[in-house]
């Protein structure tokens, strides 16, 4: 698990450098890709779908 979390770290530093860049490549994105994949089979998963459910339920609800 130590090792799962300082690579899932290491990749969402990474991500960021690369969005704040504004060039994003094919290397950059298959970094996001691992960082996707990371997330999704480290114990944080069940709180980022519940989250981003929590968001599209308040955004859905929302009348213009």
């Amino acid at each position: 698990m130590v090792i799962s979390l300082s690579v899932i770290l290491l990749l969402v530093i990474l991500t960021v450098i690369f969005l704040r860049g504004g060039k994003l490549k094919l290397s950059h994105a298959l970094v996001c890709m691992l960082l996707g994949f990371y997330l999704a089979s480290s114990s944080f998963a069940p709180d980022i779908h519940n989250g981003l459910g929590s968001v599209a339920d308040a955004v859905s609800s929302v009348r213009p």
